[in-house]
């Protein structure tokens, strides 16, 4: 049925439900058809999506671009919170990304009052690290807070189930050769064993047996987290700073994080503080992958201990070929590489496919991982065996 239907008819409770959504989506002109009239609530929800929608079919450029919730940070500040009244936190986050990028309200980020008023998330933070370099003296506090707030229940959310995950892999990969009973991995000794299959009995003797150690407080593994900070990976960014800082509190994972775009900076020093981490660095610029991996490769000591986790679109701006001969070298060495175009919520990222391509042909696949995938990713990894990459990767 039609709009122009419907406001004809004799409506039950779901029909003028529709008309009511169809109103607000068609943005109350005289032309929309539905006939339909606002109370007082709906009335403010459609001046607050008109602020922001209200001029998606013109150009908007210069004064005409911000006319829709005015120029000031108080005016959009106001607007924040009459969003965040009428819609659910999940709309709100959508419906602030569609402010700062049609309506160019980036600047005004600066603003503490406009700070106060947001709707905290990742992508949010990746807008704040962007401005970091702007950002006046009298804002920094309050984006540090925004920040620590949205860092905060990251951790609460990922730190558990990743040190539980990684604490077992860890056991797991210390085998030991004279396991007591409840330590013994039968998977392996069975596997070690089948030449001492006795098919009269339908056995296996095991003459070998393998068990799982249990990690001891020295540190048995050594994790680079080697991450790309060009503004594409806003989001990647800070996972992987949350990530750090959890795998940093592990007595038995030595963790190094190291960020790069043309340049490389060594963050390990503050991988206790993660917010520390995240305006240590500098989202944007070029990407030299080459560099950082030249340095990630200087600092490993025990390759066949060591995870290097490169987190990149793999765009690369240095030297393609010597990049391919690094991961080469530190695979052949006994490095175990992985490769994630992507940290994040936000589906499949756009990424340069001939160099995931050759990555993959010296088996090191490059995917993009979810926050919730990587401890796996990092357990499969510390274990030696197959990565769990995703169907649609």
């Amino acid at each position: 049925m039609t709009a122009e239907a419907l406001a004809g008819a004799e409506l039950d409770d779901a029909g003028r439900a529709r008309l009511r959504r169809w109103r607000l989506v068609l943005g109350g002109d005289a032309a929309d058809g539905t006939g339909c009239a606002l109370g007082a609530r709906d009335a403010a929800m459609d001046g607050a999506l008109s602020s922001l929608y209200g001029k998606a079919d013109k150009p908007q450029t210069g004064k005409e671009r911000s006319a829709g919730l005015g120029a000031s940070a108080p005016s959009v500040a106001r607007w924040l919170g009459d969003v965040r009244t009428y819609f659910p936190s999940s709309v709100v986050q959508v419906m602030q990304r569609d402010a700062i990028d049609r309506l160019g309200l980036s600047a005004l980020l600066l603003e503490p009052e406009m700070l106060e008023a947001v709707e905290a998330d990742v992508h949010l933070v990746g807008t704040l690290l962007s401005l970091n370099k702007a950002m006046p003296e009298t804002t920094k506090e309050t984006a540090r807070a925004v920040v620590r707030k949205v860092v905060q229940d990251l951790e609460k959310r990922l730190a558990t189930r990743t040190r539980a995950t990684l604490s077992g892999a860890l056991d797991r990969s210390a085998r030991i050769s004279r396991p007591r009973h409840h330590d013994i991995d039968w998977n392996r000794t069975i596997a070690a064993n089948l030449k001492h299959y006795l098919p009269e009995y339908g056995t296996v003797v095991p003459e070998r047996l393998i068990g799982y150690g249990r990690a001891s407080q020295s540190a048995k593994k050594e994790v680079i987290l080697c991450i790309d900070q060009s503004g594409s990976m806003a989001a990647s960014v800070v996972y992987a700073s949350v990530f750090g800082a959890v795998l940093g509190s592990m007595r038995t994972i030595n963790t190094r994080l190291v960020v790069f775009d043309t340049a490389v900076v060594d963050l390990t020093d503050q991988l206790d503080d993660p917010v520390d981490v995240l305006f240590g660095t500098q989202l944007g610029g070029g990407t030299d992958i080459n560099r950082a991996l030249a340095y990630c490769q200087s600092q490993i000591t025990r390759p066949t201990e060591t995870v290097v986790v490169l987190i990149s679109d793999l765009y690369e701006g240095g030297i393609r070929n010597e990049m391919l001969k690094r991961v080469a070298a530190m695979k052949g060495a006994g490095v175990q590489f992985v490769t994630l175009l992507a940290l994040s919520d936000e589906g499949a990222p756009a990424y340069d496919r001939e160099h995931a391509t050759a990555l993959a042909a010296l088996g090191a696949p490059a995917f993009a991982c979810t926050p919730d995938l990587f401890p796996e990713v990092m357990a499969a990894a510390i274990e030696r065996r197959p990565l769990p990459i995703p169907d649609n990767a």
